[in-house]
């Protein structure tokens, strides 16, 4: 028992990068208590082991509609066996931190049921599970400062070897910001790229993405480097008003690699071209030689020494690739430990002072209206502190990693061969400094002209969309650019309607105005009318709700209350459920109409009818896929 309570155990679950922001803040603020600390993603920890673990500490995103990441999964299936039993966790001490959005119905939900389950099994909680709020002013931060300053108390009383120096000893940050993780090999090479002359473009651009980003400090564990395929734009179709506020585009792409075989409710990820006289400033402001050629690797590895017998992906690239294609300069926000490490290389007194105080628990307000509600960028932040000038060793750690935006596929494959479609839109909005902002991929995407013939490196993934068999029938609710996936479900039913019978669709559809973003107004009328797969005459029905063409706001939920019997007997003959759309409050105003319409229509207590629609998703007809 001696051996293992001298080191603590941190376990994190990350979807966007978040939950190891935060995991490796806290082994940082360990390390300067002179506590020493195991950090690993959870995938790669064998759950077997933690009856072994003298303390634990979990810091978990919540994904979606309350699922866990990607890399939690299979530690979340053994922590559910049954034959675990409630003394399996006996003598283990663990705390819970957990990510979330309270605009999302499940808020945190990973983190509460994973708090509840280790309790179950036996487990001592140390405090009380924190719970990061993204839309709270300050931010995740605003609980979890409180919640580590609880933490150290917490574990001082239950083990306080954990602290041999004693509870009130820090490490000052400057003596703890040593090595950065990854160490950047610079390579004498006159034309690195000429050996790779005779592949086609879309070959040779594969093989840059794929170098550039196995290198990246944005790597996840199990995530493909290279893209899947490569598209060319076809079309690029306004579907709102000029007038109106928003701006959504239909996008229409072709294969010029290998065709990728999709279905409908697929995710397409896209990788984003940064803007190039953004990514040159940067290069500049870093004194950095764009034409240099570099490998980067983390430092553990530092010993492996580069030979003949290099690998496609150790090859070296130019630097400036390496930040075009992995480095989010100009779009992303730093984090908290970029001012820390900052305020290190800061020369100027002032500038120095107010990267600390940015960096403290005091100044954390602060630095969240400075820098994430303005959504200040990397570039902007560095031209703001012109003192500093940080290795780049370190930028490589902790800029912004570059991310793959991913959208939900509008077309069918058997309506559109050989051809992907997306419904966007064109993100902007004004920062509480009245200062314009745009969102990066949305803003790119529509400012390309097909005829330019630009190659959109992409990624192919299922989504929380499964696709339909032609026998089910199927309720769809998808206001907005929620209508995006449902678009594709209409148009292969109408296909598969042309040589065998389809189930019934209803569909509810909604937006502000019928005049300026009815989006795709002719194609759901089309599919309405004449036997179409979303008429009445075929046992559908398309119904719309114009929220602002009215005194009164009508929403999709109002117009399902208007149909609450014929939702009520295709439910009755087995019907699946699909919401698309934003996460704010559309989700949960969907689900507490359909517990209405249950209750109404069976006369069941409103009690029985929320099981109904649990069970409805627990067997897999009650499918939600919503974004912020």
């Amino acid at each position: 028992m001696e051996m293992k309570s001298k080191q603590l155990l941190i376990l994190y679950a990350t979807q966007t990068g978040n939950a190891l922001d935060v995991a490796e803040r806290v082994a940082r603020e360990a390390d300067r208590r002179a506590c020493r600390v195991l950090i690993r993603s959870i995938d790669e920890y064998d759950a077997s082991s933690l009856p072994a673990v003298d303390t634990v500490i979990f810091v978990v995103s919540t994904t979606g509609q309350g699922d866990t990441p990607d890399s939690m999964k299979g530690f979340w299936r053994f922590l559910l066996q049954r034959n675990l039993g409630n003394h399996w966790l006996e003598g283990v001490h663990y705390a819970v931190f957990g990510l979330g959005d309270s605009g999302y119905q499940k808020y945190n939900f990973v983190a509460k049921k994973l708090d509840k389950r280790l309790s179950d099994l036996g487990a001592t909680a140390v405090i009380e599970r924190g719970l990061g709020d993204d839309q709270h002013p300050s931010g995740y931060e605003a609980a979890l400062d409180p919640w580590m300053s609880s933490l150290w108390s917490g574990l001082n009383e239950i083990k306080p070897d954990f602290f041999p120096e004693g509870p009130d000893f820090l490490v000052p940050i400057e003596e703890l910001i040593g090595q950065p993780k990854f160490q950047v090999t610079y390579h004498n090479i006159d034309n690195m790229d000429s050996q790779l002359s005779t592949t086609t473009d879309f070959k040779y651009l594969q093989m840059q993405i794929g170098r550039a980003r196995s290198m990246s400090s944005g790597k996840v564990p199990h995530e493909k480097s290279k893209p899947d395929a490569f598209l060319k734009m076809v079309k690029n179709l306004p579907l709102t008003k000029a007038s109106h506020e928003k701006d959504v585009r239909h996008f229409e792409f072709e294969f010029v690699s290998q065709v990728i075989q999709y279905e409908v409710g697929d995710i397409l990820e896209v990788l984003p071209s940064q803007n190039s006289a953004a990514v040159d400033s940067f290069i500049q402001r870093c004194n950095l030689d764009p034409e240099s050629f570099i490998t980067v690797h983390p430092r553990e590895m530092e010993n492996h020494l580069l030979d003949n017998s290099l690998t496609a992906l150790d090859v070296p690239i130019k630097l400036r690739t390496f930040v075009e294609l992995t480095m989010d300069v100009a779009s992303a926000s730093p984090r908290r430990y970029f001012f820390e490490v900052m305020s290190f290389f800061a020369t100027a007194e002032h500038e120095k002072e107010r990267l600390q105080y940015f960096a403290s628990p005091e100044g954390r307000d602060d630095l969240y209206q400075y820098n994430q509600k303005e959504r200040r960028t990397v570039l902007e932040v560095l031209e703001d502190f012109p003192s500093v000038q940080m290795p780049f060793e370190w930028l490589v750690q902790l800029v912004p990693p570059l991310k793959n935006r991913a959208f939900s596929i509008s077309s069918s494959p058997l309506a559109h061969p050989n051809q992907v479609h997306l419904t966007v839109d064109v993100v902007s909005w004004t920062t509480p400094f009245k200062r314009k902002r745009w969102g990066l991929c949305s803003t790119w995407l529509a400012s390309l002209v097909p005829e330019e013939r630009i190659y959109i490196p992409v990624w192919f993934h299922k989504g929380l969309l499964p696709p339909p068999p032609p026998s089910l029938p199927l309720v769809l609710i998808g206001p907005g650019t929620g209508c995006a996936p449902f678009r594709g479900f209409v148009e292969e039913r109408a296909v598969q309607s042309q040589s065998s019978t389809v189930a019934p669709t209803l569909f509810f559809f909604g937006c502000r105005n019928k005049h300026n973003d009815f989006l795709y107004n002719d194609l759901w009328l089309s599919h309405s009318q004449n036997d179409g797969v979303l008429s009445e005459a075929k046992g559908g029905g398309f119904y719309t709700a114009f929220s602002r063409d009215q005194p009164q706001k009508v929403y999709v939920q109002h117009k399902m209350q208007e149909q609450s019997q014929r939702i009520w007997n295709l439910l009755g003959e087995g019907a699946a459920i699909y919401v698309a759309g934003s996460s704010t409050k559309m989700p949960s105003d969907v689900m507490v109409a359909l517990e209405e319409i249950i209750s109404k229509e069976s006369g069941a207590p409103r009690e029985s009818a929320t099981r109904w629609l649990r069970s409805l998703e627990k067997a897999g007809k009650y499918h939600v896929e919503a974004w912020s």
